[in-house]
């Protein structure tokens, strides 16, 4: 780590970098588009954000905060970013002596690490400043990139810096697990740093998915989450929305309502009715006026389709906890607490069930069915950048906090999955969810048949699979 001298020379380098830094921002204007525009992709507009090393908040006003608070050394650069940005607010003050208070959604640390004196201490002062939610942006120099950029430094090609931190993308992640922030992903960008953005742009798209090249990225980042602060999660005594889809499903409804576990302070459930003809409605209707203990609701579906259905019963939702399970009960009712424990136990973000790591019954998944699962569920892990081994499976769990942002986010994806659980995966990956899974046991059916058409829906995934991979690998 720095020390005292090289703190003198970093404040010194600071104090007059204001021009510098505007002149290098034009000069090399794809490196710093294309690391703003990944910045801006981990930030959702209208959050709370505290910009540490924040310039003359060029960045900070392009993540359109609603609270934004930008802390510099810089007085002279500030006083720009005052002049620019009359509704955020700016400290002239060493951010490793974070001089704010109160929490934020997220909090950006970029291209400052290399200059701080001791980056553990910083991770760990940050706990002063997060709640259970925030995200940690660290975005930093690639240290495999040291030796080219010194020379750049030399050959004036690049502005000189004062004595700096090199640090790997390991180094990061070990440094914010040491300061209790969990990383949640972690990774490079740029193998091209400069040039014209018509031909950088594809050039890094298409190298970025590579496994060798993507390591050569000339920016190394880390996004973290403050490890569990309480043995509650987010909420000391959370409810608990179990969202249940059904069409044709009349001879499940008792044992689902039977069977289910309370989950939490108040467990809901939510039967959204999707136009059934074997008279599911009806059933249901008898069976809540038999438990009229248990919080029961019935509600018909407008649209069609389960994603349509789970959307419907989401909105309708008052818990503080959102599960799916399918009408079917071929995943049991019983295993819902496995994924209520990973979520409240803060294991994950968004827990997603597996029907592929325990034996099935016999005649639970058609030989097809299971061998296009195990396909995509490669083909979704690359995609989503996290080991998915079940796409399809029916049961998931998730924060409602966290369903309303995926929500507002939607429009990214459209609006074109007819079972939901991608419009799901891809939200939480976008928002940079932490991904667990759960394994479940899956079990034949009892009573109907799926609703599942192997061939028609197996086209409906490769096209969720062009669309996820270009909003995901290749944006």
């Amino acid at each position: 780590m720095l020390d005292e001298p090289a703190r003198r020379e970093v404040r010194s380098h600071f104090d007059g970098s204001g021009a510098s830094a505007a002149s290098a921002r034009a000069r090399y204007r794809y490196y710093y588009d294309d690391l703003y525009r990944f910045i801006r992709s981990q930030v959702s507009p209208g959050a709370s954000v505290l910009d540490l090393g924040c310039g003359d908040g060029t960045l900070l006003a392009s993540l359109k905060p609603s609270v934004g608070i930008g802390v510099d050394l810089s007085e002279t650069t500030l006083a720009r970013a005052r002049s620019r940005n009359p509704n955020l607010r700016f400290i002239c003050a060493d951010i490793e002596q974070l001089p704010v208070s109160g929490t934020f959604d997220y909090i950006i640390a970029s291209n400052v690490v290399g200059y701080l004196i001791d980056v553990l201490e910083f991770f760990r002062s940050l706990s002063r400043v997060v709640s259970p939610s925030t995200r940690v942006v660290v975005a930093y120099y690639n240290f495999a990139w040291e030796p080219l950029l010194k020379l750049a430094e030399r050959s004036g090609l690049k502005s000189r810096q004062p004595l700096q931190n090199w640090l790997s993308r390991l180094d990061l992640a070990n440094l914010a697990e040491l300061a209790d922030l969990e990383v949640v992903t972690s990774g490079y960008r740029m193998p091209l740093p400069v040039g014209p953005a018509w031909l950088t742009s594809p050039v890094n798209t298409t190298l970025s998915v590579l496994p060798l090249f993507r390591r050569l990225g000339i920016v190394s980042y880390v996004t973290a989450r403050p490890r569990r602060m309480n043995p509650h999660g987010r909420t000391a005594d959370p409810t608990c929305s179990v969202i249940v889809p059904t069409r044709n499903e009349r001879g499940n409804i008792r044992g689902i309502v039977e069977r289910l576990p309370r989950l939490g302070q108040h467990t809901e459930v939510i039967f959204v009715e999707g136009h059934s003809t074997d008279g599911t409605a009806q059933e249901i209707q008898r069976v809540i006026d038999d438990h009229p203990e248990s919080d029961l609701k019935l509600v018909h579906q407008d649209g069609t389709g389960k994603g349509d259905a789970v959307r419907k019963g989401f909105e309708m939702a008052s818990g503080d906890v959102l599960m799916i399970l399918d009408a079917d009960m071929t995943v049991a009712p019983e295993e819902l607490p496995k994924f209520w424990t990973a979520l409240v136990e803060e294991k994950g973000e968004f827990i997603n069930g597996s029907r592929l790591v325990y034996p099935m019954e016999q005649d639970a998944m058609r030989l097809a069915n299971l061998a296009g699962n195990k396909l995509f569920s490669l083909i979704f892990s690359w995609i989503l950048d996290e080991r998915v081994t079940d796409t399809l499976c029916g049961s998931k769990a998730l924060w409602a906090s966290d369903y309303r942002r995926i929500a507002d986010n939607r429009r990214s994806f459209g609006d074109f999955d007819p079972f939901g659980d991608f419009d799901l995966l891809f939200g939480a990956a976008n928002l940079g969810l932490k991904i667990r899974e759960v394994p479940v046991r899956y079990r034949e059916r009892t009573y109907g048949t799926t609703n599942i058409d192997r061939w028609r829906h197996g086209l409906l995934l490769a096209r969720m699979a062009v669309v996820g991979a270009r909003r995901l690998r290749f944006r």
